[in-house]
């Protein structure tokens, strides 16, 4: 008998919103629960342990920025924030609060299928082996227990915080990181608004690793929230 298919929480009040998504997830053979608030959203997560969380961040009794923080204090599922174009900061603080990826409304069913792809194959690396010796993203290369660096197999000198910027994405990969979790993890808690460093190191990284630096094809800019090393869907 075939494992069933993953199990979807769609946090959702607004109907059509959650009929496009329930059509698109079980026509690729996810399994939904549904919950219009964010209560009902901690409710049915706790009932029915989904293997994965799409989460709305305006919901009508409480944001998702605060059900994300109160999902976060008893478990690590996965979650992926639904948000509209104006809602720029909440992403970032949702980001900050625990959710692994977001998407932006208006949204098709295909970048939704390769969103919820990516967070349910990191979530399945990091609890199976999170100490992955090599971690490889198209080209890119990257040895953990010997902290070398490759591009098409000639390696690479980095310095320690580009070698450390570098790591933290890749071992996301696929996945947005805000300014704040890659200055945090690279530099230390005390320069978590500098946000100038990343820029800088950045640039650096994409001069020796990206073919057309002015137009990256792993290191990709997520405008106003962060940065996210292309991987695939």
């Amino acid at each position: 008998m075939s494992d069933p298919k993953p199990l979807v929480l769609v946090v959702e009040d607004e109907p059509q919103m959650r009929t496009f998504v329930r059509l698109a997830l079980s026509s690729n053979g996810y399994r939904v629960v549904e919950a219009v608030s964010g209560r009902e959203g901690l409710q049915q997560a706790a009932a029915h342990t989904p293997d994965i969380v799409l989460l709305d961040l305006g919901l009508p009794d409480m944001d998702g920025l605060e059900v994300t923080r109160l999902l976060r204090e008893w478990s690590a599922v996965p979650v992926v924030v639904i948000s509209a174009r104006g809602q720029e900061q909440q992403k970032v603080e949702a980001l900050d609060a625990g959710a692994d990826d977001y998407l932006t409304k208006p949204f098709g069913s295909g970048e939704l299928m390769a969103r919820l792809r990516v967070a349910l194959r990191h979530a399945a690396r990091s609890a199976q082996d999170p100490l992955t010796s090599v971690v490889t993203v198209g080209q890119l290369r990257i040895d953990l227990a010997k902290r070398l660096v490759f591009v098409r197999d000639a390696e690479v000198h980095l310095t320690p915080n580009e070698y450390k910027l570098l790591a933290t994405l890749m071992k996301h990969a696929g996945m947005v990181m805000t300014h704040r979790q890659l200055l945090e993890q690279v530099w230390g808690p005390g320069h978590a608004h500098q946000t100038q460093y990343l820029r800088v190191f950045m640039a650096q990284l994409r001069q020796k690793l990206e073919e057309n630096p002015a137009h990256p094809q792993y290191l990709i800019t997520e405008p106003g929230v962060g940065y996210r090393m292309k991987g695939e869907a």
